[in-house]
């Protein structure tokens, strides 16, 4: 299946956490190639939404968010996970999409763990890799929109803001 350009990540975080669910995660190493049906997103929208890193500024974190769409921003939480989010939009408006799972691996931890992706991807362009892309599919699955996960610290209304995309079978595992 053809690889996703770069006209797919330029629209808003909302939009693209809709429409990946049902697209294939293709991860390579060495001669090997891994796919991966993206099973659920979250989307952060920019400096206006206080769940989204950007909120609090431009630092050498969230730098990676104010590329164009269509890279990666790769970061770590709790000592221990690596977390995968892919920018979308124009360069200098910080959105991305958290990817929360894939097929056989729900839980964005246990994503970046099984898929071997770590900081050495942080700022990798989707559309150029020859080592991590996204491919569509052609499947458009149904889906449950609900709230973001472990974003109490935002407060209302970004806690209750149905950015949370699962494809429904996926949720009722």
């Amino acid at each position: 299946m053809p690889r996703v350009d770069r006209t797919f990540f330029m629209e808003d975080a909302v939009t693209v956490a809709r429409r990946l669910p049902g697209m294939e995660m293709v991860v390579k190493s060495g001669d090997r190639a891994g796919r991966y049906m993206i099973t659920e997103t979250e989307a952060y929208l920019g400096d206006g939404d206080r769940a989204c890193h950007a909120s609090k500024g431009r630092t050498a974190r969230t730098e990676p968010m104010f590329l164009e769409g269509g890279h990666l921003y790769i970061y770590f939480v709790y000592g221990m996970h690596w977390m995968l989010n892919v920018v979308t939009g124009p360069a200098d408006h910080p959105e991305a999409v958290l990817i929360r799972g894939v097929s056989h691996f729900p839980g964005p931890g246990r994503v970046t763990r099984c898929l071997g992706i770590d900081s050495s991807f942080n700022r990798e362009d989707l559309t150029l890799s020859d080592r991590i892309w996204i491919e569509e599919t052609g499947f458009s699955p149904e889906l449950v929109a609900g709230p973001r996960v472990g974003i109490a610290y935002a407060g209302e209304p970004w806690v209750s803001k149905p950015w949370r995309f699962v494809i429904r079978n996926e949720k009722e595992k």
